[in-house]
């Protein structure tokens, strides 16, 4: 099976290629069309969804994967979330959430203005592309889960909700 992922980012391409170890996985930088930082569950899956969607048209014997990182509040407090889609050949969509951790005040109130996550996340640890290895996952997590492993989880239960609708 040939796989499209919605993306060039490396730790999103490495998660897909480690639920589709026996597949043709590769990359595609195809837009979100959401804003470039979602500000809640629902813009984020829309992103995801929109990366997998223009991934699966772009092939027609492909699926697409769509992986969308962003922020939701709740209660008052602003979490780190991401979402999946995985659109089949039948343009079928399937959806899963994954892992939440509240992000720092520091952190947020950068956020509120107007900058994305992975440029604070590269400002706060004083590296470079802290979005293409552990993420602010990784950082907030102490490295016990990184972006890579976060997203592996939610391509298995697009994965799972797949192969069970095609049993």
């Amino acid at each position: 099976m040939k796989v499209i992922v919605g993306s060039q980012n490396p730790t999103k391409i490495q998660a897909v290629e480690a639920v589709f170890s026996n597949d043709e996985v590769k990359g595609n930088p195809v837009e979100s069309k959401v804003s470039s930082q979602p500000f809640s569950d629902e813009e984020t899956l829309e992103g995801a969804i929109n990366r997998a969607r223009e991934c699966a048209q772009s092939a027609k014997d492909a699926i697409g994967i769509g992986l969308e990182g962003g922020i939701m509040e709740m209660g008052g407090q602003s979490y780190l979330c991401n979402w999946g889609a995985l659109v089949d050949r039948e343009q079928n969509v399937y959806t899963a959430g994954g892992a939440r951790i509240p992000l720092p005040d520091e952190v947020v109130a950068k956020l509120e203005k107007g900058k994305e996550l992975g440029e604070i996340m590269d400002e706060y640890e004083q590296r470079v592309e802290v979005r293409k290895k552990e993420g602010a996952i990784g950082v907030f997590t102490n490295e016990y889960v990184n972006r890579a492993e976060m997203f592996e989880h939610v391509v298995k239960l697009l994965k799972g909700q797949f192969e069970f609708a095609n049993r």
